[in-house]
């Protein structure tokens, strides 16, 4: 009834062999993810400091350009000089976000002292709302 396929498949002569284009592995890509979830929460931070110095910011910065430059091989992150201008409170959200999503992949992915890191920073930003969203 049916007859059977005579030419090979159209993908798979486009794409030739499996080696042609680079693979990354689970793990590999959970890095890249990690890493980029932690350079946004860093970049929220530094905004942070400009904004409100203080030395648990401070701290907290050093540790998250630590944990990107061991998730990228060492490479220390690009760090812009940001403007004092803002809403702590919109910052502290986004921050608190972006902590939260590096919580979800740190755990994905088994990596410990990321999980400890973000969720310190999750607790840290929701503490800073705290005082910012209570109403009189």
């Amino acid at each position: 009834m049916y007859e059977p396929i005579r030419t090979k498949s159209v993908h798979s002569t486009m794409a030739g062999t499996p080696s042609d284009f680079p693979h990354r592995s689970r793990e590999e890509e959970l890095d890249i993810q990690l890493a980029g979830h932690l350079a946004a929460l860093l970049a929220v931070t530094d905004e942070l400091r400009a904004l409100t110095p203080a030395a648990d910011l401070d701290a907290a910065a050093e540790r998250l350009a630590a944990q990107v430059a061991r998730l990228r091989g060492g490479r220390t992150p690009l760090r812009a000089a940001p403007a004092a201008v803002g809403d702590p409170a919109t910052l502290h959200r986004r921050a608190h976000a972006f902590a939260g999503r590096a919580l979800v992949v740190a755990a994905s992915r088994a990596d410990t002292s990321a999980a400890i890191l973000a969720a310190e920073r999750m607790d840290a930003h929701t503490s800073a709302l705290q005082p910012l969203t209570a109403t009189p």
